[in-house]
């Protein structure tokens, strides 16, 4: 261990209020505390965080009486697992959060969802239940010495991902922790071990067992991660993805015979890399924004046609994409309201084509943006990032094409208040003008109008009572 890595442990362990007074209340009443996992692990890479994690020879009932007495901010959620967490602020005005957990070993059966959970009585057999050697270590919070029965440090130096106990145990105690390695690899840029390759390719179908939750948050992990393609890349070779997110391996089309069509799988990541080159437009990472780049072209295989001539067509994948991602995004259990915007960029991901393609209308503008909504920024960053042609000339003129519609855009948008884009009269004065109650004519008179404001702009109020009187009496003339 270097002198800097010392220093980093020795501040980790002194320079907060909260920690020497945790360690203070867990030695008076007897008991060992250890900083475990990640914060340890982070400390000796030179990373700093916020969240900290300890491991304990107390029980939940004595750890939660013992916290009370440092935060009154409590929470037992974990209770189960053995785990009690609280929130703590500095003097300095630092967050942090603390949770404490009883020594344990977790095992999944054959066939649960869940880990059963067995308290322990000493470290050792805590650390040898944990993921990797690299959060198998231990500070000690009194004398401060480091615990590393395993070799977690000089793995975290040679940036190499090995188990504890022997990959095919681990895995088989929690399936969890083999996506877990596709997050650290992308996270933290870690090699698995070839050992641990093999046991996350024999073992991949045992991940079924987790719930979907659990798979749906190490996941979103991965792909919020600094390179997720490396992520993604180990879980599609171990065939881990197949059984997850199937529609990403799928992506790996033979290409045909003469190269027509690129390799989508490829692309895909690519675009992936290419949207978080361009986040910073959207404000940050953005989880949405990635997600419908990875899957923007998962309709390719159902859609593949071969054509006369040796051209290969993808015909209505941007839909059926759609529906794909909905699907798949249920059933890891990601909330509606980001299913419903990620399905909304795969739909609308090839429309700016007819724009590169053709002069625009502004009514053709409009649309776009009222088709687009509240994921308008998103669509434009997909949209960049789906040119990943390797021809100059293509790629400037798509780049020119879409600076071009942004631009008629905002000036749209300066003249007509875009994003509020509605009819010139409401329900109420469509109600009134035309002296019917509230009803089904009324939702289709609002829809016309609607209709008129995209092809033709803002018409004003006497404009647009004009507009609608004249519909209405083509629509009673009708009926």
């Amino acid at each position: 261990m270097t002198s800097a890595q010392r220093a980093a442990l020795e501040q980790l362990r002194t320079s907060s209020v909260a920690v020497g007074r945790l360690a203070t209340l867990f030695a008076e009443a007897g008991h060992e505390l250890y900083l475990v996992g990640g914060p340890v692990r982070d400390a000796l890479l030179g990373r700093v965080g916020n969240d900290l994690d300890f491991t304990t020879s107390a029980r939940p009932d004595e750890i939660e009486r013992l916290l009370r007495q440092l935060s009154p901010a409590i929470w037992d959620m974990g209770r189960a697992f053995g785990t009690i967490g609280c929130a703590v602020t500095e003097p300095d005005g630092r967050k942090l959060v603390i949770e404490v957990t009883t020594f344990r070993s977790d095992a999944y059966s054959s066939d649960s969802r869940k880990p059963s959970v067995v308290f322990g009585d000493h470290l050792g057999g805590d650390l040898v239940r944990r993921d990797f050697t690299v959060n198998a270590m231990a500070l000690d919070m009194v004398s401060g010495e480091l615990l590393d029965p395993f070799g977690g440090l000089a793995d975290a130096e040679h940036g190499v991902l090995m188990t504890p106990s022997t990959p095919e145990l681990s895995f088989s105690d929690d399936p969890l922790r083999m996506m877990r390695a596709a997050r650290f690899a992308a996270q933290l840029g870690f090699r698995p071990a070839p050992d641990v390759v093999a046991a996350m390719t024999a073992m991949a179908e045992r991940i079924a067992i987790v719930s979907a939750e659990r798979v749906r948050d190490e996941l979103v992990k991965t792909i919020m991660a600094p390179n997720p393609r490396v992520g993604l890349n180990l879980l599609v070779v171990t065939g881990l993805a197949a059984q997850v997110l199937p529609e990403l391996p799928a992506l790996r089309m033979e290409r045909d015979e003469h190269n027509r069509h690129k390799d989508v799988y490829e692309h895909t990541l690519t675009v992936l890399d290419q949207t978080i080159d361009l986040e910073p437009r959207l404000g940050g990472p953005d989880l949405i924004a990635r997600l419908a780049a990875l899957l923007h072209d998962i309709g390719k295989p159902r859609t593949r046609r071969f054509e006369p001539g040796g051209k290969v067509s993808f015909h209505h994948h941007d839909v059926v994409g759609a529906k794909m991602a909905t699907k798949r995004m249920q059933a890891l259990k990601f909330p509606n309201e980001q299913i419903k915007s990620v399905a909304k960029l795969v739909e609308l991901h090839l429309r700016f084509h007819g724009y590169a393609d053709a002069d625009w209308t502004d009514s053709a503008v409009r649309r776009y943006v009222r088709d687009a909504g509240d994921e308008l920024q998103r669509l434009h960053v997909l949209t960049r990032s789906d040119c990943t042609t390797r021809n100059a000339r293509k790629a400037a003129r798509l780049r020119t094409a879409y600076e071009q519609l942004e631009w008629r855009i905002d000036e749209l948008a300066k003249q007509e208040e875009l994003d509020a884009m509605r009819p010139d009269l409401d329900g109420t004065q469509i109600m009134a003008i035309l002296g019917i109650p509230p009803g089904r004519d009324v939702g289709r008179a609002y829809k016309y109008l609607l209709e008129k404001r995209i092809d033709d702009g803002p018409l004003g109020e006497e404009k647009a009572r004009e507009t609608l009187l004249q519909w209405w009496a083509e629509q009673q003339a009708s009926r």
